[in-house]
């Protein structure tokens, strides 16, 4: 249908969202700045918004934003021949405002089946951040230090101050990233990535 925008298949029903509201515009465009600027930062991994992913015959999502590794570095996705990408990605995030109950819960459901192993969803009209890492199979909660910063265990370096997120306060979540990219954790994780690329 190539009248329309945007389309998803999830658990095999297809979900057309309605306009895009400044309240879904506004924090989509800082969680892909983070996340853009972690990616410029990590060769290896590569930040994309609002691409359709080919998860499963009844799940094609098209996620707010997402983070993968390359393939050469290990990567679970690729491109397919129409420039799509297939597999799960190792990161997506969703704004969810209006969607909410979708993204919770049958592309939570999606997701974890698929393989995705961060799942973090921004509830902006509930002013909430979940974060969820897949272990044994299942979605468990990734909880914030004692300086409300969350740090993803597959993509060293990558930190997020959540109080931040949540007051839109663009400065401080780049700083905290900035300074999380600085840790010899991410060094030797952007080393390990760089090998792999030269082969």
């Amino acid at each position: 249908m190539p009248q329309v925008k945007k389309a998803e298949l999830i658990e095999g029903i297809v979900y057309m969202p309605s306009p895009v509201r400044f309240s879904h515009g506004a924090p989509d465009s800082l969680i892909q700045g983070w996340l853009v600027y972690y990616s410029a930062r990590t060769a290896g991994t590569e930040a994309a918004g609002n691409v359709t992913v080919r998860l499963d015959a009844e799940n094609v999502p098209q996620p707010d934003a997402l983070l993968r590794l390359l393939p050469e570095c290990g990567g679970q996705t690729r491109l397919d021949a129409a420039d799509y990408l297939e597999g799960p990605p190792e990161l997506i995030v969703e704004i969810a405002a209006s969607s909410v109950a979708i993204d919770l819960h049958d592309k939570l459901r999606a997701y974890r089946r698929a393989g995705v192993r961060e799942y973090l969803v921004w509830r902006v009209l509930d002013g909430q951040f979940d974060w969820f890492v897949l272990e044994n199979d299942e979605y468990r909660p990734n909880a914030p230090d004692a300086q409300h910063v969350i740090r993803s265990p597959h993509f060293p370096g990558l930190a997020l101050a959540v109080d931040a997120l949540l007051a839109r306060d663009s400065a401080k979540v780049l700083d905290v990233l900035q300074s999380s990219l600085q840790d010899a954790a991410h060094a030797a994780f952007a080393a390990q990535l760089a090998a792999k690329m030269r082969g």
